[in-house]
């Protein structure tokens, strides 16, 4: 009888045939009949910082306390932004109505002086050269006089001229041309004295210089220190509109909240909501009145200043190159001339005609645009002695066109009686009118400038302080959870 062998171990397991379901693991190469080792598992991947604060903000909003955390920090938010935006607007405004006053309306009334030189001194060279021999000491020093001023302007305005800017183009032609014209000037001068009628062709020359190289280019720099002017203008008078949306929309948001607490606490008043809309209600209510008067004052000094100025300003013009039209058709003796349409005109003749035209026309509107006496009388005297010049032109044409030479000469710039007497009364009567506008400007300007004095500074104290009382008023709203 055979027995199994006596053994401890277990007897062994059949197990089914087949394949090992394993896991590839990369790197490792799979083995047949070998099991792989497992695949450690990947850590739960990490949100962003971003999207952490927005659970933590959406579970404290879930709580009062945390609710009350939110609405006193967007009430400060909303507070510091209207003041930064308030002192932001305002003092670019600010800084924009200074320049007004201090550097682009001087600037334009230094292009216009400019103007106004040139063309007096070719009306004093004319001048001087009708007299002879026999010119005077005034006269000569009023042409120095002005070509000096011209020369001074043309110094300021290069120092404020932008580099490459069309305004230092037409400083730098202006420098170039002026000594050009004044050797044209001495030398018409010097044969004149001499008896060369050559001389007259040298004034000539000098006056056609002036008309159509130099006075252009000091009309294109006074018309580029205008836009200048008009561009202060249009950066100092705009509405703050983003300063007082957020105004409006800090003070609906502390409403807002006061009312909220009010619900919940049956408590009429926060002292310090109550605080932080009062600061914001006085900013805005600051900035409402103040802009509103900057804004009257400086466009009071546009309306009655800067447009009575530039009428008066080419009314001024129109006189001095009227005068000197007058004094060249002298000169010239009928030797330029002009044909408009089948007619044939002397053309100093037919341009004083033109410039007179001018000359009243600004008188007219400069009559308009005055607003009280001071204003108006100067102005009213020119008109007449202009009328008084177009009767003695009138006669003084007849007198040369008849062949009278000296007799016209007596009535143009003789001692007594002359149109000499008409110009220089109508052009002191609207120097007069100039200064007098020029206040008028000043005062309006300063009176728009000063409305918005402090404002900036105010309005960055007043909301830290309204932002620190809605954030005094939250707290102690909070301080009840403790």
């Amino acid at each position: 009888m055979t027995h199994p062998p006596k053994s401890s171990a277990a007897p062994p397991v059949a197990v089914a045939a087949g394949p090992v379901a394993a896991t590839a693991v990369p790197g490792i190469p799979a083995q047949p009949g070998r099991p792989l080792p497992p695949v450690p598992a990947r850590p739960p991947s990490r949100r962003s910082a971003f999207a952490e604060g927005v659970e933590r903000v959406r579970a404290a909003a879930t709580t009062e306390p945390g609710r009350l955390r939110i609405i006193g920090a967007v009430l400060a938010l909303l507070v510091v932004t209207f003041g930064a935006v308030t002192a932001w607007q305002t003092s670019e405004r600010a800084a924009a109505a200074d320049d007004v006053l201090h550097r682009s309306q001087p600037l334009s009334s230094g292009a216009a002086d400019i103007y106004r030189s040139l063309a007096d001194a070719n009306t004093a060279a004319s001048s001087g050269f009708l007299a002879g021999g026999q010119e005077t000491a005034a006269s000569r020093d009023r042409y120095e006089k002005d070509i000096r001023g011209a020369a001074g302007g043309l110094v300021t305005a290069a120092a404020n001229a932008e580099p490459g800017s069309a305004s230092e183009a037409a400083v730098a032609r202006l420098n170039r041309l002026l000594p050009e014209y004044k050797g044209l000037v001495e030398r018409a001068r010097t044969y004149n004295r001499q008896g060369y009628p050559v001389g007259g062709a040298y004034l000539r020359y000098a006056n056609e210089k002036m008309q159509k190289e130099m006075l252009p280019a000091a009309e294109d720099l006074y018309t580029r220190e205008n836009q200048r002017l008009d561009a202060d203008y249009a950066h100092a008078t705009p509405y703050p509109w983003a300063a007082i949306a957020l105004g409006v929309l800090a003070l609906a948001a502390l409403g807002w909240a006061q009312h909220r607490m009010y619900r919940r606490t049956n408590r009429v008043l926060n002292h310090g909501l109550v605080a932080g809309t009062a600061a914001a209600g006085v900013v805005l209510l600051w900035l409402l009145v103040g802009h509103t008067l900057a804004r009257s004052g400086l466009d009071g000094s546009y309306d009655h200043g800067i447009r009575s100025l530039s009428v008066l300003h080419d009314a001024r013009i129109a006189s001095l190159k009227a005068r000197g039209n007058e004094n060249l058709s002298l000169v010239a003796r009928g030797a330029e001339t002009v044909t408009v349409g089948a007619k044939t005109y002397d053309a100093y003749y037919y341009d004083f005609d033109r410039d007179m035209a001018v000359l009243g026309k600004g008188l007219t509107e400069a009559d308009e645009l005055a607003d009280d006496p001071a204003g108006t009388t100067p102005v009213k005297a020119a008109e007449d002695n202009m009328a008084v010049w177009k009767q003695r032109h009138a006669s003084a044409r007849g007198e040369d066109e008849n062949g009278n030479y000296q007799q016209a000469l007596d009535k143009v710039i003789g001692a007594k009686g002359a149109t000499g007497e008409c110009f220089d009364s109508v052009d002191a009567h609207l120097a007069l009118a100039i200064d007098h506008e020029q206040g008028e400007f000043r005062q309006a300007a300063v009176d728009g400038r000063d409305a918005m004095t402090g404002l900036p500074v105010g309005a960055a104290v007043l909301a830290v302080l309204g932002a620190a009382g809605a954030v005094a008023g939250i707290g102690r709203r909070l301080s009840e959870y403790r």
